[in-house]
C-alpha cells in the first residue's frame, strides 16, 4: 500500500477518534436546566456586566474574587451554586471558580472570598482548572480579550459534595435540580 495513503488513513482515524472524544467530553459537561427554570436578578459592584474586569480580580493583581449579589430566588430554593469559567481559553473552557451548597438564605458573595475548602456558612469550594481550591482569576495569554461567565444556579437541594469537587461532578449533582439561573459576564485581556 502507498505510504501516503497509509498516513492519510492513520490521520483520518486519529482525527475521528479525537472528534469523538471531544463530543463525549462536551456531552459530559452539559446538563438540563429543566423546563421551569427561571432567571432572577444577579449583579456585581466589582465590574459592569459585559465590561472590563479590573486587574485586582486577575492573576496580574490580587487574584481576589469579585462581589456578587442576587434577589428574588425561585420558590423552593434550598441552595445555590456558582460556576465561573472562560470559554475562550486556548485549551477549551477553563473553570475559574466552583462554589456550591451556598445557603438558600444567602443573597450575596462578598469580595475576596477565602480560598478555604469549606466556608463558615457551610458553603464548599471545588477545584478550579488551576488545580486549586477557590477562586482563580482571569489569566489569559496575551492577545484578544477573554470572556468570563459567572453563572449562579438556584437549586432545589444541597449538592452534598465534598470540597474539591470538579466542574463535572458539580454539574452532574445539579442535573434535574436547577430551579433558576442567573449570569454575569466580564472581559479581561493581557
Amino acid at each position: 500500500m502507498n505510504p501516503k495513503r497509509v498516513l492519510a488513513l492513520v490521520l483520518g482515524f486519529a482525527l475521528a477518534a479525537l472528534a469523538a472524544g471531544l463530543l463525549r467530553e462536551t456531552s459530559r459537561s452539559v446538563f438540563s436546566l429543566g423546563a421551569n427554570a427561571m432567571t432572577f436578578p444577579f449583579s456585581s459592584s466589582s465590574f459592569p456586566n459585559g465590561g472590563e474586569i479590573p486587574k485586582k480580580f486577575s492573576c496580574d493583581g490580587g487574584d481576589v474574587s469579585p462581589e456578587f449579589s442576587w434577589s428574588q430566588q425561585p420558590a423552593g430554593t434550598r441552595s445555590f451554586a456558582l460556576i465561573a469559567d472562560d470559554p475562550d481559553a486556548p485549551v477549551g473552557t477553563w473553570t475559574h471558580w466552583l462554589i456550591y451548597d451556598l445557603p438558600s438564605a444567602a443573597d450575596a458573595l462578598a469580595e475576596g472570598v477565602s480560598k478555604d475548602d469549606e466556608l463558615p456558612d457551610g458553603s464548599r469550594q471545588g477545584r478550579n482548572d488551576f488545580g486549586k481550591i477557590g477562586y482563580g482569576g482571569p489569566c489569559p495569554p496575551p492577545g484578544n480579550a477573554h470572556r468570563y461567565f459567572f453563572r449562579l444556579y438556584a437549586l432545589d437541594r444541597k449538592l452534598g459534595l465534598k470540597s474539591g469537587a470538579s466542574k463535572r461532578e458539580v454539574e452532574k449533582a445539579m442535573q434535574d435540580h436547577v430551579l433558576g439561573k442567573a449570569e454575569w459576564m466580564g472581559k479581561y485581556r493581557r
